[in-house]
């Protein structure tokens, strides 16, 4: 087996045993909407030459996932459209499934005759069940593939990980085999079908449970400007990305976590791109850190801890501690509505919260102010909780992800934490207020930029 074979096999494991069909082989995409570096692709490409078998990507169209508002599919499904194109001048077809998963793929399967099944990897509840429920109505094989992390999450560890110092080590250990070039998607020999789908957008979306949130940030979406944007990053901005990242006066972030999340970049990609540049190591250390160890961080979290979106998933010191202080008072007490239409008495938070409704996204220093803040002023640490998940979920592009949960759990559970000096409310967790901001950056000029943007939208 050639370097190549190799480097595809060893990210998949197989999930369900079957009998294969004479039909395609068909790879059920989820998490990773690219043509470009994805392994899971790839790897169905791979078995579909073998077998000398037609390829089809099938995509299921969940009208009303948690926590996804209008605002999310369209960013999606603008993404899925270039896909489409991009997919179709390879001799690959693609199928949009307007159904769950459970429900359609078992049916299109067998319209298919299919040879197997083959999907990506997803550490969340949702997804986690979908594939579970799914097994038992499969007769073909099914294959798994991670092809988000750069190391393989089952491979990297068994366990869930203490924090970042733990799992690091882990990483470096063999991030060398796995921080490899990514081989490109052939133009596919075998045929399956012709027939051409439009990924019609506005049709697509007529059905979208949660329409309220139509009105988004003018982000173009897609693998493309995804490229284009990572390219950006690594000319322009990484050489300062140590000094500018903490502050959200400055243009400093990558921007590039919508683009991750739906998996129209790779991670790899990114990881492989900057880990190869003139920059210094150095230079370079800090957004890996972040782009490596921090983000399969959260994804182990994500998949070894069943109650990453509950109380009950914080460490054990973190839970004793806010249980003792339960009964603390409050200075403030606010509503899921107070909160969500930025209506407190701190004007740092209230800016923090018109932020991330206009531009779908919030810089990574204040998304931990804006959730300690709401442990600080909400009833208990479930409500939080809560409140913090429905609020990033519902606004941010790069909301209901592993990162999203795993962020919200440090701020406001100390996970991947230590424990601090006791104070009320707080307990031991890390605590936060706008004098450590006003340190940082100019918290005047930040809310003005917020405020004039407001009122340029108007």
């Amino acid at each position: 087996m050639n370097r190549r074979n190799i480097d595809i096999q060893r990210r998949s494991r197989i999930l369900h045993q079957g009998q294969r069909g004479e039909g395609p082989v068909v790879y059920w995409m989820s998490r990773d909407q690219r043509v470009a570096d994805n392994w899971a692709l790839l790897w169905a490409q791979q078995e579909a030459m073998i077998r000398q078998k037609g390829l089809v990507v099938v995509f299921c169209m969940i009208p009303d996932y948690p926590g996804a508002t209008l605002r999310h599919y369209i960013f999606m499904l603008k993404g899925l459209r270039e896909l489409q194109g991009k997919i179709s001048r390879l001799n690959i077809s693609f199928r949009i499934l307007d159904k769950s998963p459970v429900e359609i793929l078992p049916i299109f399967l067998r319209e298919v005759d299919a040879h197997m099944l083959v999907s990506d990897f997803d550490p969340l509840r949702i997804k986690q069940l979908w594939k579970k429920h799914l097994i038992p109505r499969l007769t073909v094989p099914f294959y798994e593939v991670d092809t988000h992390n750069i190391i393989p999450a089952w491979v990297i560890s068994n366990k869930k990980e203490y924090a970042a110092y733990t799992i690091r080590p882990k990483i470096k250990r063999v991030l060398a085999q796995y921080l490899t070039d990514i081989p490109s998607v052939q133009h596919h020999p075998f045929n399956w079908d012709k027939v051409t789908v439009d990924v019609n957008v506005s049709r697509l979306t007529e059905n979208i449970a949660d329409q309220s949130i139509g009105k988004g940030p003018c982000l173009e979406s897609g693998e493309t400007a995804a490229m284009q944007k990572a390219v950006n990053f690594l000319t322009n901005k990484l050489k300062d990305y140590s000094d500018t990242r903490n502050n959200p006066c400055l243009d400093g972030q990558s921007g590039l976590s919508p683009y991750l999340h739906f998996g129209q970049l790779s991670g790899q990609r990114l990881a492989y791109m900057i880990s190869r540049s003139e920059l210094p190591e150095d230079t370079q250390a800090t957004f890996l850190e972040e782009l490596i160890v921090r983000r399969e961080l959260s994804d182990n979290f994500c998949y070894y801890e069943p109650a990453y979106d509950s109380f009950e998933g914080f460490p054990e010191w973190a839970r004793k501690s806010l249980d003792l202080h339960r009964n603390d008072k409050r200075d403030y007490l606010y509503s899921l509505a107070d909160l969500e239409e930025g209506n407190t008495h701190d004007k740092l938070w209230n800016a923090c919260q018109q932020d991330l409704i206009q531009s779908g996204k919030l810089h990574g220093y204040l998304r931990m102010y804006w959730a300690k803040k709401i442990l600080e002023w909400t009833a208990d640490p479930e409500t939080a909780l809560e409140c913090a998940i429905i609020l990033n979920d519902r606004y941010s592009l790069d909301g209901r992800d592993p990162s999203g949960y795993t962020g919200i759990a440090w701020s406001i559970g100390g996970v991947h934490d230590r424990a601090w000096r006791e104070r009320a409310v707080f307990g031991k967790v890390r605590y936060m207020n706008a004098a450590g901001c006003r340190r940082k950056f100019d918290v005047d000029s930040y809310i003005g930029s917020v405020l004039n943007r407001e009122n340029d939208q108007r």
